[in-house]
């Protein structure tokens, strides 16, 4: 196993190496009892509690940043505050663009196990290296108090049926990672009266799958969750469930409850400069197919971004050269107005090699189906070489925002968080 240099898996690193978390995984497919998923909130430490989600390149360029801020950073781990493998996508996208802008770092996930089987061959091959599960119980009885659902595929599960299935995923996930030399670490959360005399068992079931160090971690009530009712266990309880547990396999003893978006050594909180510039990144255009070599403009002249989209009767084409420089492609005729919903249709099409539409002004409909499209649709006022620049460096467009908007078209970011 290596322990090396991960400082959640080797105690000596704790204070030498730090971590940055990328908050890129928002959804959840299990809902945990003793779980209450927040957005932000700057004084919590804990899973599920981020000041933003980010995409995978609003991430890279967030870990950019925090790798020349902070010294001595030796993971890039993904947890949460969702679960990265309700987040498939994001999460695999995310750790294929860090290993391949930084080789040398290690990769690290927290699960809960449930979905990431399908993933292990590739992450594996991607060189991620360490793994952590959280799993609380290997009896039905037991396990089926502590998750009020389970959601596998289509089917949302009660808690029982859903306990057995959930645990039958991450018994498989263990068993496979270790065969990949994955360094596999498990979270068992101590809840007292649910599990707090079955966490030996579960230290006993991990020594014979190999595991490679147990995290036996305190329960924590919090506001909101179903079992916010529950105290903390004592601290003479911790200790005499983990000399049990220690008994069968090395345990952890210097957990901090990290955050999703934690960044630096454990138990420092982010500074000030951390947390704001997770806040600009999350704010840079989300384009989708960066690939795509154009980008889009309605403009009355060529000069400004300033049409609406429906007003447009033709759309100017920008590119950027290898060096950066801004140029003009050609215009490109808009589908006529009268067909309804297939005019957007026609033209998510005929933009198909555009990561972004700039526009001074757009509908609902057009959004949604440009949407589909993977098209990234900006508001704005302004240049069009300055706006175009901006998009295709990912930098902040929000200079340039029109500020006579009547509605956000923005989902809120707390809908649908959850803790891995």
């Amino acid at each position: 196993m290596d322990l090396a240099n991960h400082p959640c898996f080797n105690a000596k690193m704790r204070g030498v190496y730090g971590r940055v978390h990328l908050p890129v995984a928002p959804r959840c497919n299990i809902q945990c009892n003793y779980c209450d998923r927040k957005y932000d909130c700057v004084n919590e430490s804990r899973p599920g509690v981020t000041s933003a989600v980010l995409s995978p390149h609003q991430a890279m360029a967030y870990l950019d940043y925090v790798l020349e801020e902070v010294k001595n950073i030796s993971v890039v781990g993904i947890a949460g505050p969702g679960d990265p493998f309700a987040n498939p996508d994001e999460t695999m996208e995310t750790l294929r663009l860090v290993r391949e802008k930084y080789p040398e770092m290690i990769l690290c996930l927290a699960t809960n196990g449930l979905g990431i089987g399908p993933y292990i061959d590739e992450l594996a091959e991607m060189n991620v290296s360490h793994v952590t599960i959280t799993l609380n119980a290997i009896d039905p009885e037991i396990g089926s108090k502590l998750y009020s659902f389970v959601r596998h595929g289509k089917r949302v599960l009660a808690p029982k049926a859903g306990f057995e299935v959930l645990l039958e995923k991450q018994l498989e996930a263990i068993i496979r990672l270790k065969e990949k030399n994955v360094t596999t670490k498990v979270n068992t959360i101590i809840v007292p009266g649910i599990n707090e005399d079955h966490i030996e068992a579960v230290a006993e079931k991990m020594a014979e799958l190999k595991v490679d160090i147990l995290n036996c971690i305190p329960f924590f009530p919090n506001k909101g969750a179903k079992f916010a009712h529950i105290e903390e266990p004592s601290k003479e309880s911790v200790v005499k469930i983990r000399k049990k547990a220690a008994q069968h396999i090395p345990q952890m003893y210097h957990c901090k409850r990290c955050r999703a978006d934690a960044v630096g050594i454990l138990g420092e909180e982010n500074g000030c400069a951390i947390n704001e510039k997770l806040q600009e990144c999350a704010e840079l255009p989300v384009i989708c197919g960066e690939t795509r070599p154009y980008v889009a403009v309605a403009s009355q002249e060529g000069v400004l971004v300033n049409q609406k989209l429906g007003k447009a009767e033709e759309l100017y084409i920008y590119g950027r050269r290898d060096n950066g420089e801004i140029y003009f492609v050609e215009t490109r005729k808009t589908p006529e107005p009268g067909s309804g919903m297939q005019r957007w249709e026609d033209l998510g099409q005929m933009l198909s090699d555009c990561r972004a539409l700039l526009v001074a002004g757009i509908g609902d409909n057009p959004r949604m189906v440009l949407k589909k499209k993977k098209i990234d649709v900006l508001e704005l006022d302004g240049m069009i070489e300055e706006a175009a620049e901006a998009v295709f460096e990912g930098h902040s467009t929000n200079f340039m925002v029109r500020r006579d908007i009547k509605a956000c078209n923005k989902q809120h970011p707390m809908a649908g968080l959850c803790c891995g």
